[in-house]
């Protein structure tokens, strides 16, 4: 052993040779058994059957989703056979509905229910953001919850509800009121004119515009929520107004999942059924009054499926059925390609 200096020090140090062990003749013996840790991942294993078996069980449950769409085609397919075997695809451009003949045409379902579901979402859209952008922007705090308490509970109303209320209410204020109102100043449009009984295109809409606002006010209000403060307080700094602030902060940042929700609300409108049944007026005619009674593709369905003995006319109600499959699924491809043209593909940013 020898010894050192220390720099700056008058202590010498001792110094170790490369072989010497302190305080010990041996040599440490260092241990090789394995940390309990490492012991518990040896036993259980690499983990890729677990891992392989959770990826097939999830792509199983994605591909079921195209299984079930196929299945419902094909049902409807092979259960309109007569009636495509009958009239073909043209059966979607033809006008007639007779039973008796078995004459057979789905074109004023079709257009019934698009003017009654674009005219819903027409009133329902504006009154649905000025719900949600007051309750998430400008609403007290006392207020906040009790309104969004009765939005969400207008949701939870059975159509049949709704549909009895209108039968009672809205057909006899829209034949007493708002009928003769709309036909003194918006007549020369052409769409307010003819007889007005109370029931009609225009009572179907206002029935599904209410019925659709609560889904399309609540969704909306979620999506307003769920953006971040920072982007409220960034145009603030800027020395934008509350209206600015809301419009290229907030709205702008939320545009995509707006129209979803106008899209799930498009989607009920679609498919209502006993609602609007019980107003439209159930007639198999195209008609420009929006006065005028009118059919839809799932009113139609349901008011004569039980009427239908003869095969060609059951076969032709299926058909129906496959009608409205067909435009939601057009109607929310367009939906796509109409956010995709908004986004192209970018994400949402402040302008």
């Amino acid at each position: 052993m020898t010894t050192e200096r220390e720099p700056g020090s008058s202590m010498p140090l001792p110094s170790l040779a490369p072989t010497e062990f302190v305080g010990s003749s041996e040599p440490t013996v260092v241990s090789t058994e394995p940390s309990p840790i490492r012991e518990f991942l040896s036993k259980r294993g690499s983990g890729r059957l677990a891992d392989t078996s959770f990826a097939v069980v999830m792509l199983v449950c994605a591909l079921s989703i195209f299984a079930i769409v196929l299945f419902i085609f094909f049902i409807l397919i092979s259960r309109s056979k007569l009636s495509l075997i009958a009239f073909g695809w043209k059966f979607f451009m033809r006008s007639a509905w007779d039973p008796v003949s078995g004459d057979f045409g789905a074109l004023p379902f079709i257009v019934g229910t698009l003017e009654t579901s674009f005219l819903a979402l027409l009133m329902a859209v504006p009154l649905a953001l000025g719900v949600a952008v007051f309750l998430t922007e400008l609403c007290p705090r006392s207020l906040r919850a009790p309104i969004s308490f009765l939005t969400e509970l207008l949701a939870a109303i059975p159509s049949v509800v709704y549909g009895l209320w209108a039968v009672f209410v809205l057909v006899p204020i829209m034949r007493e009121h708002l009928g003769p109102f709309f036909a003194k100043t918006l007549g020369w449009t052409g769409l307010f004119g003819g007889a007005n009984f109370g029931v009609g295109l225009l009572t179907a809409s206002i029935i599904l515009a209410i019925m659709i606002l609560p889904v399309i006010s609540s969704l909306t209000r979620d999506i307003m929520t769920a953006v971040p403060n920072s982007q409220r307080e960034g145009v603030l700094a800027l020395g934008a107004t509350r209206w600015e602030m809301i419009r290229t902060g907030v709205l702008r940042n939320s545009r995509i999942g707006i129209v979803g929700a106008i899209m799930l609300g498009l989607g009920r409108a679609l498919g209502e059924t006993m609602a609007v049944t019980m107003v439209i007026g159930n007639h198999a005619e195209i008609a420009k009054s929006l006065f005028a009674p009118g059919y839809t593709l799932a009113s139609v369905i349901a008011n004569e499926f039980s009427e239908a003995t003869d095969n060609l006319y059951l076969s032709a109600l299926i058909e129906i059925g496959l009608a409205l499959f067909l435009v939601t699924i057009v109607v929310n491809a367009i939906a796509r390609l109409m956010v995709w043209a908004v986004t192209r593909g970018a994400p949402a940013r402040v302008a």
